[in-house]
């Protein structure tokens, strides 16, 4: 059915009818994708070129959001407006997640600072290294991008951490980084640079709470498996 031309669907399969009919959770991605997009071409629809985009990203919306302009445009059909439409609109849903945590300014568990920084670790293809300050209730006091490194490693200065904590008043702070690998299992690396900004803010009375590795789908917490 896809395709054929999408005038010639019943009323009712078409994707922008039945999204106002039936509402957004009746729609596949591809129909979402497709009235983003608005037309196909000569020879193929919308949900077609709908999922094609998709086949690139292997079905998977995380990867689809790591795409950039020239692999979208690599599919017949897109061209940089349906490319950059299709980009902003999984920026839009990033920055509601961050809208949506930024909310929930207490951090009680390594699962609270893992949905703080989700948003705006996720889909990277580089490892960055962040910061959460906290005051002495826990409550977040700033976010900061320490460093931003390449494909396996980042260069981080324990000055500007400790630094930051002090501007801020800070009694502890937790400390993310990303593995764009995928992988959960912290390095021997990474150990030793918690030990290293542990040791220096102990020296401050501050409290380095804990070290989250964080991937796409999950985390790994230091504290949590008593590494900290």
């Amino acid at each position: 059915m896809y395709d054929q031309s999408i005038k010639e669907w019943l009323l009712n399969d078409r994707p922008r009818e039945k999204f106002i009919q039936k509402g957004s959770e009746a729609l596949s991605n591809t129909e979402l994708l497709a009235i983003l997009f608005r037309s196909g071409t000569q020879d193929k629809s919308a949900l077609v070129v709908a999922q094609e985009v998709l086949r690139l990203a292997n079905d998977n919306l995380s990867l689809l959001a790591k795409l950039q302009i020239k692999d979208l445009c690599s599919v017949k059909g897109i061209g940089n407006t349906k490319a950059i439409t299709l980009m902003t609109a999984l920026e839009l849903g990033r920055r509601r997640r961050i809208s949506e945590v930024a909310e929930r300014s207490k951090i009680t568990s390594s699962r609270d600072a893992f949905d703080l920084m989700k948003p705006l670790m996720e889909d990277l293809e580089t490892e960055q290294f962040w910061v959460i300050y906290l005051n002495n209730a826990n409550k977040v006091l700033a976010k900061q991008k320490i460093s931003d490194g390449g494909m396996t490693a980042t260069v981080v200065d324990v000055r500007l951490i400790l630094k930051r904590a002090l501007e801020l008043n800070a009694t502890g702070f937790i400390l993310c980084h990303n593995h764009p690998s995928g992988t959960l299992v912290p390095s021997k690396s990474d150990a030793i640079l918690t030990n290293k900004i542990k040791r220096a803010a102990q020296c401050m009375d501050l409290q380095v709470l804990d070290h989250l590795i964080v991937t796409d789908e999950s985390y790994f917490s230091f504290a949590d498996k008593g590494r900290i």
